[in-house]
């Protein structure tokens, strides 16, 4: 939801990060790669229980997330290849920090992190389900013609997905109360997007049923 709204804000900075990183010749790949890497340090420090330098890990992911792309886009060497890596790479850490909540305090956060995971995969299958029947139609990306993917809004996107777990960082102690909190916004986006995408793509195909037979 908030996207549409925080990715204008950031291309500027990650940008200038961006051509410091070509004038180095480091390639997007390996921006995507190392950030996954950085990013998974947060399964075992969330396990330990360390979750602020799990956060410091986190959001190091989330900022080689949005670098990665900004270097494709600067050296133009964005490709489907890339672009395939990040989002699996992405989906993977995302799992990867609620486990380590979970192995945390089993007890307690378990049965909430089991549950926004199967949100997430809600909200993970709507958009890909959906970013590969765009790409095999052609329709444009609004609003976010530099991702690889078509981008299908939600309620809880990127940005909140951020927001979360800087939440659940901060106050540990609350973590099963926020993830159901945040796994049922979670549902309600899966909702919107299998709706709003099964609208869009028999729409797309009538117009073009009826373009054909004049």
């Amino acid at each position: 939801m908030l996207d549409r709204w925080t990715m204008p804000l950031t291309q500027g900075p990650l940008t200038g990060l961006a051509r410091a990183l070509a004038r180095c010749q480091v390639r997007p790949d390996q921006v995507t790669v190392a950030a996954f890497l950085v990013g998974m340090l947060a399964l075992p420090l969330l396990a330990l229980g360390w979750t602020l330098p799990a956060l410091v890990a986190i959001l190091l992911n989330r900022l080689g997330d949005g670098l990665d792309g900004a270097l494709a886009r600067l050296t133009r060497r964005a490709s489907d290849a890339g672009g395939f890596l990040d989002i699996g790479l992405d989906f993977v850490f995302y799992a990867a920090v609620v486990l380590g909540f979970a192995l945390a305090a089993p007890a307690a956060n378990a049965l909430a992190a089991a549950f926004l995971l199967f949100a997430f995969i809600g909200t993970g299958t709507s958009f890909l389900a959906f970013a590969i029947m765009a790409t095999r139609h052609g329709l444009e990306r609004p609003r976010f013609q530099q991702k690889a993917f078509y981008y299908l809004h939600g309620l809880t996107e990127g940005t909140e997905t951020v927001l979360a777990f800087v939440l659940f960082c901060l106050f540990p102690g609350h973590f099963p109360l926020l993830a159901w909190i945040f796994g049922a916004a979670c549902l309600v986006t899966t909702a919107t997007r299998l709706w709003g995408g099964h609208r869009t793509l028999r729409a797309f195909e009538q117009a073009r049923q009826e373009g054909s037979h004049p």
